[in-house]
Order: C-alpha cells, then sequence, then structure tokens
C-alpha cells in the first residue's frame, strides 16, 4: 500500500443473500414470471461462483436436502451448475439416477419456471456459470422488451434477479426509463464512451487473493504490512463472502486526466447535438466512493476544464440522465470504476445495436501503450457452442477491426506504414459496412471466417489504391488481385465446412492446432496470406 491508495473492505453476508434467491423464486412463481440469476462468474472468479452455487442450492433445496450424502460421494459442486450434479450422477445405477433426475424435474413444479439458456436441451440458466453473463444478459434482456426465453424457446416475462444493489438499481433504471420512454432509436440516439479506473491487478473483479469464503466464524481484520495496525475489521460468518479493494492512486489520477482528456475529444457542440457531457459515476452514500471523489476534486484543478461540462452522481441518478441524455441524441461520458465499465460499454451498444461486438474500447496504460479490446464477451460462450455443434461462428468482429484501425493510428505516429495501414483499413471497414458482409446468424451463412475474408478483400483494395508508400502498394496489388481472382472458391470453402460438429480440444482452451484447422479450412485464402506474410517479413 502507498500514500494516496484507497483501501476498502466489504462482505456478503450468504444467510441474507439465501434468504433474498428465496423470496425472489417465491415472487417469480406467484407472479408467473420466469426465475432468471444474473452474474458475472466469467471475471468474478472468486465471488461470483460461489453467489451461483448457493442459488442452486436455494433452487434445487429439496434435492440437495434428499440427495446430501449421495452428492458429497459423487463431489458434486454447485458452484459449478446444477450442469455438475447432471455429470457426477452419470455413473450411478440408472434407477437412481433415474430418481434424481425426476427430483430435479419435479423441482420447476414445486419452485416456478426458470429463465432458459436453450429450452430444447433443458438447460436452464442455472446450468452453467458462465452461460449467462450479466452485461450481455441484462441489456439483451431489456431490449427484448423484458423478456427472456422459456422451455418452448418463447419470450416471456421474468424476473431478474442480481444480488449486487449496485448494478442490480443501475439496471432497473434504464428498465424504468424503458417503460415510460420506449426503446431507443438507432438513427438518432447518442453513444456513451466509457472511461473506466483500471486498477492496476484487477482489484474491483473480485478474482484476486483478497477476496474469498471465510471459513470459519470470527472477525476479519485488516492489517498494514510490518506495523499490523489495524485498519479495518468486519464481523462475519463462517460461508460469508469477503473482499477487500485497493485501488491504487496512480490509476486515480490517470482516471481523472483521461476523462478530462476524453471530454476534451468529445466535445462537438452544434445546434442539434450539444457539447459533451462527462458523469462521475460515484455516490456520496458510499464511504469508497466519497473519498474518491474527494479526490477526483483534487485532481481536476490539474487540468484545463475550461468550457467542459463534468459533474459527479449517483449511479442510479447517472444512469438516468444518461439515457435521457441518449435518447435526446446527446453523447455523454461515463466515467466509473472498472466492473461499470464492463457493463455499461456492453449496456448501450445492446440498447443501440442489440450487439457489443460493433464498438472498441482503447485502454491507455499506465507506462505508455493501449490495450485494445471489443464487447461481446458475454455472447461467447452461446457462440462457441454453436460452433462446436456445426462449425458455424457467427461471432461479429466489428470491433476487432476497429481495435486493429486504432493500434495502426498509434503505431503511424512513429511509423508512416502504419498511418497508411491504419487510412487505408478505416476505408475498408466502411466498404465492409456498406457491403454488409458480417457473419450471418444461421449454419450455411456467411460467418466469420467469411467475413474475415471480405476485411481482408476490402483492406488489400485499399492499400494497392493509395500511393503515399509504393512498397506497400507493389505488395498488396498482389494480394487483392489473388485475393478477388479466388473469391469464388474461397467463400464456398467457408460454406462447405460448415454443418457438422467440430471438435476444438476444449471449451475455454482449446487445442491450438484443431482450432486453427477449423478456422482455417480454405487452402486457397491461406496460400494467399502464407504469400503476403513472407513479402513483408
Amino acid at each position: 500500500m502507498q500514500k494516496g491508495d484507497v483501501i476498502d473492505v466489504t462482505f456478503m453476508n450468504c444467510k441474507l443473500l439465501r434468504d433474498f434467491y428465496e423470496d425472489c423464486i417465491q415472487e417469480a412463481k406467484e407472479k408467473g414470471v420466469l426465475f432468471s440469476l444474473h452474474l458475472k462468474a466469467t471475471m468474478m472468479k472468486t465471488s461470483d461462483p460461489i453467489m451461483f452455487g448457493h442459488c442452486v442450492k436455494v433452487f434445487f433445496k429439496d434435492v440437495f436436502a434428499k440427495y446430501a450424502d449421495t452428492f458429497a460421494k459423487l463431489g458434486v459442486n454447485a458452484n459449478n451448475g446444477l450442469g455438475d450434479v447432471y455429470k457426477k450422477i452419470a455413473s450411478l445405477p440408472e434407477a437412481e439416477k433415474q430418481a434424481i433426475e425426476a427430483d430435479i424435474m419435479a423441482t420447476y413444479e414445486k419452485r416456478g419456471a426458470m429463465a432458459m439458456v436453450d429450452g430444447g436441451k433443458g438447460i436452464t440458466n442455472l446450468h452453467v456459470p458462465s452461460d449467462i453473463i450479466i452485461d450481455n444478459s441484462m441489456p439483451t434482456a431489456i431490449r427484448d422488451g423484458g423478456k427472456m426465453w422459456n422451455t418452448a424457446d418463447k419470450h416471456q416475462d421474468f424476473l431478474a434477479t442480481i444480488p449486487d444493489r449496485g448494478y442490480g438499481c443501475t439496471f432497473d433504471e434504464v428498465v424504468k426509463f424503458c417503460q415510460q420512454n420506449g426503446s431507443f432509436d438507432p438513427k438518432t440516439m447518442g453513444s456513451v464512451p466509457n472511461v473506466g479506473l483500471m486498477a492496476e491487478k484487477a482489484e474491483e473483479y473480485g478474482s484476486h487473493p483478497n477476496t474469498f469464503e471465510i471459513k470459519k466464524t470470527g472477525t476479519v481484520h485488516v492489517v498494514t504490512n510490518g506495523s499490523n495496525k489495524i485498519l479495518r475489521g468486519l464481523k462475519c460468518h463462517k460461508g460469508d463472502i469477503f473482499r477487500g479493494c485497493q485501488t491504487k492512486a496512480e490509476p486515480i489520477k490517470d482516471w481523472v486526466k483521461l476523462a478530462v482528456s476524453r471530454a476534451r475529444a468529445n466535445d462537438f457542440p452544434n445546434a442539434k447535438v450539444g457539447p459533451c457531457k462527462a458523469i462521475f459515476w460515484l455516490d456520496t452514500a458510499r464511504n469508497h466512493d466519497v473519498v474518491l471523489m474527494n479526490l477526483v476534486q483534487q485532481y481536476l484543478p490539474l487540468h484545463d476544464t475550461t468550457g467542459l461540462d463534468i459533474e459527479m452522481m449517483s449511479p442510479m441518478q447517472a444512469m438516468r440522465v444518461t439515457c435521457e441524455r441518449a435518447k435526446e441524441g446527446l453523447n455523454t461520458i461515463s466515467v466509473t470504476g472498472n466492473v461499470l465499465r464492463d457493463y455499461l460499454t456492453d449496456l448501450f451498444p445492446i440498447l443501440e445495436l442489440n450487439t457489443s461486438s460493433k464498438m472498441l474500447s482503447i485502454v491507455p496504460m499506465l507506462n505508455g501503450g493501449a490495450m485494445y479490446e471489443t464487447g461481446a464477451g458475454g455472447s461467447a460462450p452461446k457462440h462457441v457452442q454453436q460452433f462446436e455443434k456445426e462449425n458455424h461462428l457467427r461471432w461479429d468482429s466489428l470491433g476487432e477491426y476497429l481495435a486493429l484501425q486504432c493500434s495502426f493510428v498509434d503505431i503511424g505516429k512513429t511509423n508512416p506504414k502504419g498511418k497508411v495501414l491504419a487510412a487505408a483499413l478505416e476505408k475498408a471497414v466502411s466498404a465492409f459496412l456498406v457491403a454488409n458482409k458480417n457473419p450471418g446468424r444461421k449454419v450455411k451463412e456467411v460467418d466469420n471466417r467469411g467475413a474475415h475474408y471480405w476485411l481482408a478483400r476490402y483492406w488489400a483494395d485499399e492499400i494497392a489504391k493509395q500511393s503515399e508508400d509504393k512498397s506497400l502498394q507493389t505488395v498488396f496489388l498482389k494480394t487483392a488481385t489473388d485475393l478477388a481472382d479466388n473469391e469464388a472458391k474461397i467463400l464456398q470453402d467457408f460454406i462447405d465446412c460448415q454443418g457438422d460438429a467440430v471438435d476444438l480440444g476444449g471449451y475455454f482452451r482449446v487445442d491450438k492446432e484443431k482450432a486453427n484447422k477449423a478456422m482455417q479450412p480454405s487452402e486457397a485464402f491461406n496460400n494467399i496470406i502464407s504469400t503476403l506474410g513472407k513479402s513483408v517479413s
């Protein structure tokens, strides 16, 4: 810990969490709507899987009570979802396995219907913790009119269960706004770029050693290294989830600087659009945020904020104002912590276009350079499942194309070739969008591989047209010609490979050789790219 760092601790009382789940399950059943849990177990690697597991055990409490000894013997882990139950009981004698499965199915009659990931296969959103990811699932459900899928693969009203008041309340504000004002119009909707407070080791994500499950009832003390001075103490019970958060001084200073820079860069005042507003999403009801607010007020005067519209609001108020401005066609910069950054950079693109893949995030690094990333991580599991099932990858890489273009812009500041490549890629992406070469959703349509062909084709064409760099022009003139001459063959290869199941050698960690074979089915395309690589190496 260094001077200027902000230290905070909190914990989740798991008895209250289970009570909360039970209340939500009962409410959903009484209202005749789907019960649905929304967490982010993919990133909150310690806390959210545990909260997910509690929900599994609460919903199926009779099953877990009746078969407690059997599940203990089999090593069933509720944190891995209902799918782990099915996986472990598969080794039991058929009669015993069928009895457990029957009791699981009977639970839906007693406890109520649940939102489905795959209704045809009976896969609920309690089967696998990574199947329902809040930053994708909530915006998609809101855009769909507040509905999720039932067992008949039909849309139905649902109760969104979010065991975190900070993020649950912000989504609630969006729901209320859409109920009152209707859906957003993509043709006129304002944009919401984000400046996130990026911690040096993702402290806010709960995937670090300072987040853990309490092993025994008692008091957890936070102490300084060396002096063992007690900074904070929390009384917790066995099974509670403890989380420590350390936000370092340098990232906080950089966060404020980036907010001012982004507000200046995105300020496009005119009669129709109006000036861009930057909002720090900080809540005076949270001690941690109050400390950050004081630091923001301390650091803002270090920068030129003349003519800029910068405010601090609670997340709920900030969400309300941001939605109002977006509806009016006004741009708003959300200046948030790391987790809200992740949620918002999915929320607004999905509300606008029903996907967050068509956006990019640029994260300047403290020691120079930047990280370029795209959205839509929340939809990735479904894309992978479809790819494995029928060798069709509908992943939309537009955000990646945009991120690549921005990275070449940065390279172009010191390397003239980077500038040429960036300018050509920008034109290529425009041509790609005008021609609508995005991946289709269904098997035997152009998928991600075909989209990459078109992007490569348009990019090579643009580099071949330019005259600023003759060496690049010469190399890419041949590439552009080869891609055009082999168009029919390449695109047919990308269609012919689809339809059958594909083995990637894994799900979260694929086999590189198998994945390459699946993603590179066209020898004609592979040869052109290989020849290009030799020409520019």
